[in-house]
């Protein structure tokens, strides 16, 4: 699961980079998007891994991925952040282990 760890945090990176448009100072557009990509990070917990995103002094909890299996959520499985400790626990936004998902640098997206 490291991997497709790792390709989530890329495409996070990816969106990040390709947000914002044509920037009239691309100098100041390109040094916020190399602390955006050196600050992306993930921590494991017992039940998740908890990707975090920082800009400036402002920490925040991009999303949650499911370690195992439950009743509810299958291992890989994107959930939104409710809060800094917890995911929320009413749909998965898409699964790192089948790919297809749709994200944003804000955090996971629906599933359509």
């Amino acid at each position: 699961m490291q991997q497709q760890i790792q390709e989530l945090l890329e495409a996070i990176k990816q969106d990040y980079i390709g947000w914002g448009g044509a920037s009239k100072n691309d100098t100041v557009k390109q040094k916020m998007a190399k602390e955006f990509c050196e600050s992306l990070s993930y921590k494991e917990g017992k039940k998740y891994i908890k990707v975090i995103k920082e800009m400036g002094h402002s920490r925040s909890v991009w999303g949650f991925i499911v370690k195992e299996d439950g009743p509810k959520f299958r291992k890989g499985d994107i959930l939104k952040a409710a809060s800094w400790q917890a995911p929320a626990l009413n749909s998965p936004r898409g699964n790192i282990l089948d790919g297809g998902y749709t994200i944003r640098w804000t955090g996971p997206l629906y599933l359509n």
